[in-house]
């Protein structure tokens, strides 16, 4: 089962970084709220843009795209190790599977709450700096997927790649 899997996985490459790709990079929009709104408000007593009403429930919608974008990423990551490249996929792994602490334990509503005016919590105020910094380490996972899927299409000859995969299925 594992076997053929994986088969598939490798015939269709490009498109899975494609995807999974797609999927984590819609976290820039997310961070760059937490950015612009929380870090600025803390940081220099202003924010660069406030969010609210529907704008907020699309940030929450976003946030919450970050649990398949883990499950696709941790696929590409796996595969490269099987692949060989044991270093960089642990890494990459370890700062992809951060994001669950942060997702479970830190929260962005912790976070706001502790950096507000009014915000009441028992935590420190560096667990909530903590919990920005696992925010802002998908950065790396994006920037080293953007390259995977460059040399994979480079290697798939162009967006034909992407056609030659999505016609094989």
């Amino acid at each position: 089962m594992w076997h053929s899997f994986w088969s598939w996985y490798e015939r269709n490459y490009v498109l899975n970084v494609s995807i999974a790709l797609g999927l984590f990079i819609i976290q820039i929009i997310h961070l760059t709220w937490l950015g612009g709104e929380v870090v600025a408000l803390r940081a220099f007593g202003y924010t660069l843009f406030e969010l609210s009403g529907i704008w907020e429930k699309i940030i929450v919608l976003v946030d919450y795209t970050e649990i398949p974008a883990i499950f696709t990423m941790t696929l590409v990551y796996v595969d490269a190790w099987r692949r060989g490249d044991r270093r960089n996929a642990v890494l990459m792994l370890f700062l992809l599977h951060s994001q669950w602490l942060h997702i479970f334990w830190i929260t962005d509503e912790f976070v706001v709450d502790t950096f507000s005016e009014h915000g009441h919590t028992v935590l420190p105020m560096w667990l909530a700096w903590v919990a920005i910094g696992i925010d802002y380490l998908e950065i790396p996972v994006i920037l080293d997927t953007l390259k995977k899927l460059f040399v994979a299409v480079r290697d798939k000859k162009g967006i034909a790649g992407v056609k030659e995969a999505l016609d094989e299925e």
